[in-house]
């Protein structure tokens, strides 16, 4: 029998900003990492149409994202 641990994928980042985030919104934040590092083009472009395309698929407002990365880097 397999453990809760062993079932729940784990995070792509273990930082205090991504911890207080909300369970749906760390989601996102797991796929958005795990969707930019397969996209390919300049960074800018890479990040830009991820959090686009993010947003969309998770139904969510891309503020979220925003709002993460301005937390996570300070700005």
């Amino acid at each position: 029998m397999k453990r809760v641990s062993q079932l729940l994928k784990p995070n792509v980042v273990d930082t205090t900003v991504f911890n207080q985030l909300p369970p749906r919104h760390k989601e996102v934040v797991n796929d958005f990492y795990n969707q930019v590092e397969k996209s390919d083009g300049d960074i800018i472009n890479r990040v830009e149409t991820t959090i686009d395309k993010v947003a969309t698929k998770h139904n969510v407002n891309t503020d979220i994202l925003y709002n993460y990365i301005n937390n996570e880097t300070g700005v």
